[in-house]
């Protein structure tokens, strides 16, 4: 967890030092990149290329193009807002799951998961305090993006019943590394990393690698009871950061916000994991 936590928030600070000379569709386009270049030599390395398989593209494809969406929205919305704020609307993704699992995985919506995700409802309200003055386009940015990654999520959850991780990471990074030439190309004006630029975009692409690797594990080691509130510390680190990088001031609201919304996440992995005992 601490190397999920490492790498989210090495993310979001490469993003905001790169936006300056690459717009969105550029730093996914070079992500991608260097996660297609990581993915294939760990499979070479590992011999497991038996595991990347066509079975399922419809799936790959629609999943990675919601993928794709949820990270240009992310990327855009930590150069526009404090970067707290936009970690703390991230974390509404599990909670966005609760409520799109019945219309597209059949699940149903115990009174658990109604009081996790109306928690989840109200922890947005008090980050985003929606008026005229607070309303911008970096919070309708960084919502859609959570929205985004729960489909991903529910997505992810479907292949993961028929395809192995290394599959699913291999299309990944090759079917949006696609979207990333198509749309950063679409005017036919692609900026090339520079010096400056070049260190950052491998370090995005390494370590969007690194976080889902290290969380996956996290979560095969633990439980989701257990991993959830050590990923909850990525919001006061990040906040730490904005403060002492980019003067950012620590908003008291957005953290109450946050544990509003970890508190709604808590209670829905303590309901899941009852399941099993009371079976």
């Amino acid at each position: 967890m601490t190397g999920a936590i490492a790498s989210f928030s090495a993310m979001a600070v490469a993003g905001r030092e790169v936006a300056y000379a690459h717009d969105t569709f550029e730093i996914m386009m070079y992500r991608s990149l260097v996660g297609v270049i990581v993915v294939c030599v760990v499979l070479t390395l590992t011999k497991s290329w038996a595991q990347v398989t066509r079975r399922s593209m419809g799936t790959q494809v629609v999943r990675n193009a919601l993928h794709f969406a949820g990270q240009n929205l992310w990327l855009f919305a930590v150069t526009a807002i404090p970067l707290a704020q936009v970690f703390a609307l991230e974390f509404t993704s599990p909670l966005w799951v609760i409520v799109l699992s019945p219309l597209l995985l059949g699940e149903r919506i115990t009174s658990v998961r109604a009081v996790a995700a109306l928690m989840g409802f109200v922890g947005i309200l008090i980050v985003a305090r929606p008026s005229p003055d607070t309303m911008n386009i970096g919070i309708a940015t960084a919502a859609s993006a959570a929205i985004f990654f729960a489909l991903t999520i529910i997505l992810t959850k479907r292949l993961t019943k028929t395809e192995a991780i290394g599959c699913i990471l291999f299309w990944l990074t090759f079917i949006q590394l696609f979207f990333g030439l198509v749309a950063a190309g679409y005017d036919g004006d692609i900026a090339l990393p520079s010096l400056h630029t070049a260190p950052w975009l491998v370090l995005i692409g390494c370590a969007g690698l690194l976080a889902h690797f290290s969380l996956t594990n996290a979560l095969a080691i633990a439980p989701a009871s257990v991993v959830v509130p050590f990923d909850f510390t990525r919001l006061p680190v990040i906040a730490i950061i904005g403060m002492v990088f980019y003067a950012e001031p620590l908003d008291l609201w957005v953290l109450v916000g946050a544990i509003v919304i970890f508190a709604g996440n808590y209670i829905n992995i303590r309901g899941e994991t009852r399941k099993p005992q009371l079976a």
